[in-house]
């Protein structure tokens, strides 16, 4: 594994892009919440650090991972719109093929309500094999992948601005 024993999720916020101006949705699976809540304090913790108006961060609970996939088409398309989403969930291995069934549908499905609307997004669902895996990433020894998820989130947004000055 490349990121055996790497706490990934050190960033330093005078190098987060300015998201004074930008409003992210995320959408938190309420299955194994002692997970997605930390997950999403961390990606609350980068985009307010970036400067992203605590009224610019939209937050919706859904009831599992399988759920996030609609939610965030629903957020990309709500009036007033967000820019971004951030689905975060959390999916434990368990004794049946449900655990395959479930990820390959969040996946698959989080990927094309960004890839229809032409907005950002990002994947932070944890699909591990064990709790043990699952409390390290979020928040633990190798880090929060919700604040990877927030820093791909600002980093999708600026690139977007970059390339496209004058899209909404």
């Amino acid at each position: 594994m490349a990121t055996a024993g790497k706490n990934l999720s050190v960033y330093d916020k005078s190098n987060l892009p300015n998201g004074a101006h930008f409003r992210v949705g995320i959408v938190v699976s309420k299955w194994n919440a002692e997970i997605t809540h930390a997950l999403r304090e961390g990606a609350m913790e980068v985009l307010l650090a970036a400067g992203v108006p605590a009224e610019g961060c939209l937050v919706h609970e859904v009831p599992g991972a399988f759920e996030l996939p609609l939610a965030t088409k629903w957020m990309l398309e709500s009036s007033p719109s967000v820019d971004a989403v951030i689905a975060i969930g959390s999916v434990i291995r368990g004794e049946t093929a449900h655990f395959d069934f479930v990820c390959e549908a969040a996946s698959k499905g989080v990927l094309r309500a960004g890839m229809d609307s032409g907005k950002p997004a990002i994947f932070c669902v944890l699909t591990d094999d064990t709790m043990d895996q699952s409390k390290a990433r979020s928040g633990g020894t190798l880090g929060n992948k919700g604040i990877e998820a927030a820093i791909a989130c600002l980093d999708m947004l600026t690139l977007k601005n970059r390339l496209f000055p004058s899209m909404p």
